[in-house]
This record gives C-alpha cells, structure tokens and sequence, in this order.
C-alpha cells in the first residue's frame, strides 16, 4: 500500500508499534549478551575460592619453612642470636672508648652502632633468603613442586614472608638487648614500627637477589661465594660502622649510591633523635626502596622465568 493512501494518524500508530518491536527486539539481545544478574555473584565466589585456594598454598610453604628451621634447633638459635651477640655487644663494646662520640654523633659507640646491626641484620638475612631454594633445585624438590598445579608466585612469596618475619624478630632482640645497654628509641613504639618497615622494605629486593642467584648459579659454593663478596662491601661501604664524614673521600662517595646507607640513615635518627629530625630521612628512604625493590624484583622475575621456563 502506498504511503500517500494511509490516513496520518494510522500511519504515526504503524509506525510507532514498528519502532516498539524494534526496541524490544535490541533489548532482548542485548539481554542475551550481558551476563544474567547471578554472574557477578558466581565470578565473585570463583574469585574468592581461587585466592583461598592461593592464600592456603603460601601459607602451606611458608609453614614448610618454620618447620625445616623448628627441626634445626642450633640453626634457629644462632639465627637469632648472632647479630646481637657478635656485632653489637662483642664489636660495639670493642670499640667503645675508641670511638669519638663527636664524630658519631650519638652518646657513646653502642647507640650509634644499633641502626647498623639492625640493617646488617636485614642485609645477612635478605642475601641469605634464597639458600633453601637452591638445596631444594639441587636436590629436585623445586622441580617436582613446579610440576604440580600450584601458582609458581606462591612459593617466592611463601620464602619472602619467612624471611621478612625471622628478620623482624631478629631486629626486635636486637632493639631489646641494645635497650638494656641505654639505648631507648627516641620515637617510641611507632618508630620502632618505623624501623621494621624500613628494613621489610629493604629486605624485599634482598630476598628477590638471592632468590635471582639461587636460580642462576649452577652449585651452592658458586652462591657462598657471590653472597661473600656482596655482602662484606655493601657493610663497608656505608655508614653501618662509621658515619660518611669520617669516611675516605672516595668510600663517602660509593656510599651514597649503597640503598643499605640509606637504609641507616633512616633508622639512626628513629632511635638517637626523634620524629623531627627523623621524618625527611623516612620519606627519602621510601622512596629510595621502592626503586630498589622493583629493579630487583624485575630481574629476580627474569631470572626466575628462566630457571622454571
């Protein structure tokens, strides 16, 4: 029928219903495209199960670890105590009277040496952390748990949050035994929160170079030896011992490009001075660390990657 033929209301009400079963029509499909209302509510329980199920898979080798140190009653025993004994109360009562308070900068050698013995402590630790995972790659083990339906992350982070706790309770015996020697941290028990942030934070690209030499090296000895020459430099080459203005020129210099000093720098003050003095060091050391643990952590990822394939 010919358009000119149908009366203007007649043909506005064709019109109008043909758009109708038009829209209809978009919606429909549009609803048979767009997920039903229940697909959020199953998506978000297939999340949940999935990172229950990741939680339970770190929390199952992190306890692997505790239980490999419970077994090893001598190990867990020096772990803890070595760092207090050997380098705050052995060397920092050594050098006692022979070092200049002037130059410290802190009542006597103890107080000044604590901030060091806390980041060495993270610093031995950190570059020690991937030393389990280089017996269980040479013995097979990793191999074999690679091959089970396990996240491959799950097994760095189960080692990193065993390190980074072992560490704390390190540098909270540390803190105690340097406060029965008159050492009080100035900014009480928030900066001493302050300083264990400070050294996770450090330890974090610590553990990610280890674990980057554990699955790099062919044996354990090649490991020690790397561990050695890196870790006795970094300890000299900051401020751990001495401060950068009694240092020769030419070690104040490499010392500045250390994250370790910078690491010291920022927990001396939390326990000599107080939050005034401390704060600028703090904010420079979070940032300092966060460049230092993503460049770590980004070739710790390579060399991962390259291990397992």
């Amino acid at each position: 029928m010919c358009l000119s033929h149908i009366p203007g209301a007649a043909f506005r009400t064709k019109f109008r219903r043909r758009s109708n079963r038009q829209a209809s029509n978009v919606v429909k499909r549009l609803q048979e495209a767009l997920p039903s209302p229940g697909f959020s509510f199953r998506v978000s329980r297939f999340t949940f199960h999935v990172m229950k199920d990741y939680w339970q898979e770190i929390s199952a080798l992190t306890m692997r670890w505790v239980r490999r140190l419970s077994r090893e009653k001598f190990s867990m025993l020096f772990t803890l105590v070595q760092p207090m004994l050997f380098w705050l109360i052995f060397f920092g009562n050594l050098f006692q009277r022979a070092a200049d308070t002037e130059v410290m900068q802190a009542p006597n050698y103890i107080s000044f040496l604590a901030a060091g013995v806390v980041v060495m402590t993270v610093l031995n630790n950190g570059l020690a952390g991937g030393v389990d995972l280089l017996f269980d790659k040479e013995n097979g083990f990793l191999e074999r748990l690679m091959s089970t339906p396990i996240h491959r992350t799950s097994v760095i982070l189960s080692r990193f949050i065993f390190v980074m706790a072992i560490t704390s309770m390190q540098v909270l015996v540390i803190l105690g035994v340097a406060y029965l020697f008159g050492v009080q941290p100035a900014t009480g028990l928030l900066g001493v929160a302050t300083i264990l942030l400070i050294g996770m934070m450090f330890g974090v690209g610590l553990t990610a170079i280890s674990m980057a030499m554990a699955f790099s090296v062919k044996s354990h000895g090649d490991f020690f030896s790397v561990l050695g020459f890196l870790s006795l430099p970094m300890i000299f080459l900051s401020s751990a011992l001495v401060p950068l203005t009694a240092m020769p020129g030419w070690m104040s210099f490499l010392a500045q490009f250390n994250p370790m000093t910078w690491a010291i720098d920022a927990v001396r003050p939390l326990i000599l001075s107080g939050w005034t003095e401390a704060l600028p060091h703090v904010g420079m050391v979070v940032l300092v660390m966060l460049v230092f643990d993503a460049l770590c952590l980004y070739g710790g990822a390579k060399a991962f990657r390259r291990a397992m394939g």
